[in-house]
């Protein structure tokens, strides 16, 4: 059994990860961070902001803990018409989730709101199941099982692959796994015929190859490159692959992932919550996480003001 303290302090430290590294890849990746710093080392002064990544796991969080852990289709899409079907514009928002909301109110159900979704294998499901990881501490296939039932509201094949990827990485993380374990853990779940598998393992050989971040940069970008950025293919094979060049250390999988490029946000929020879990809130520079402490509600109204360490305490709560 996991000490309670231990289960809040991992909880919060994946929340916290989350919320970091999706704050500092977008603002890194903006013109005045270019203009002005060239490569983004730390946060400045200025007022942080969440976007989609840390407030769509927040909701994700939130039927979670309406459910009591007892998490089904229906209790997923239950939570989305509650508190976010009423919105008419998703400022920031994933286009596979805004897909899926138009879906929903088609009258639509999972998961044909996930295969009817034009955007079905991006990384918005993978963005959002850090809290299945925590409730599934140490339990990979609890997490992978409950990961699809939430990604399957918006998404498809290696969509819903990327989301249990990610899942099941933050569920060995959160039980005490190293970085090895974790990739594992991740790897475990990806279809071997999928294009997901096939990227994974070709990041996982630059890596092999190349050893060092300054080596590996230039081919993680070129030969993953897709014409749609977000894809899973992408974005969840580059953020494994980083994590794994962090070599467990917070601060550096942050900068790291936050100066990538491309779709840095999610790619800071993955690896920021694989981090985050590994080393528990009490590992990451306590400034960091009250900078983003508290979500903006940039694009989901309803997470305006939350405090990520309460919900951290909720999900704690329904470990087994």
């Amino acid at each position: 059994m996991m000490d309670e303290r231990i289960k809040v302090d991992k909880a919060f430290g994946d929340l916290a990860g989350l919320a970091i590294g999706d704050s500092f890849g977008d603002a890194s990746r903006t013109e005045a961070n270019h203009q002005r710093f060239g490569i983004t080392m730390d946060f400045t002064d200025e007022a942080s902001w969440s976007t989609d990544d840390t407030e769509f796991a927040l909701l994700t969080a939130q039927a979670l803990i309406d459910c009591g852990g007892d998490f089904t289709s229906e209790a997923v899409v239950a939570a989305w018409e509650k508190y976010i079907l009423y919105q008419n514009d998703f400022n920031r928002g994933g286009s596979s989730e805004i897909e899926a909301v138009l879906n929903l109110r088609r009258g639509l159900k999972p998961p044909f709101t996930g295969m009817y979704n034009a955007y079905h294998h991006s990384d918005g499901a993978a963005m959002r199941v850090a809290p299945i990881g925590i409730v599934s501490a140490g339990d990979l296939e609890k997490a992978a099982r409950l990961a699809k039932i939430d990604a399957e509201l918006s998404h498809y094949r290696d969509g819903v692959w990327g989301a249990q990827a990610v899942a099941v990485a933050v569920a060995c993380a959160m039980g005490g796994g190293s970085v090895d374990e974790i990739l594992a853990a991740a790897k475990s779940v990806i279809p071997v015929d999928s294009w997901f598998y096939y990227t994974f393992t070709k990041a996982m050989d630059i890596v092999d190859e190349h050893k060092t971040l300054e080596a590996c940069w230039v081919p993680l970008h070129t030969e993953l490159w897709t014409t749609y950025k977000a894809a899973v293919p992408e974005a969840v094979s580059q953020a494994l692959a980083l994590f794994r060049l962090s070599e467990g250390d917070f601060r550096r999988g942050v900068i790291y992932s936050g100066n990538f490029g491309r779709d840095a946000d999610t790619i800071g929020a993955i690896v920021g919550s694989l981090l985050g879990a590994m080393v528990g809130a009490e590992g990451i520079p306590a400034r960091w996480i009250e900078k983003t402490r508290y979500p903006t509600g940039t694009c989901l109204e309803f997470t305006k003001g939350k405090d990520l360490y309460q919900i951290a305490q909720d999900l704690a709560a329904l470990i087994d």
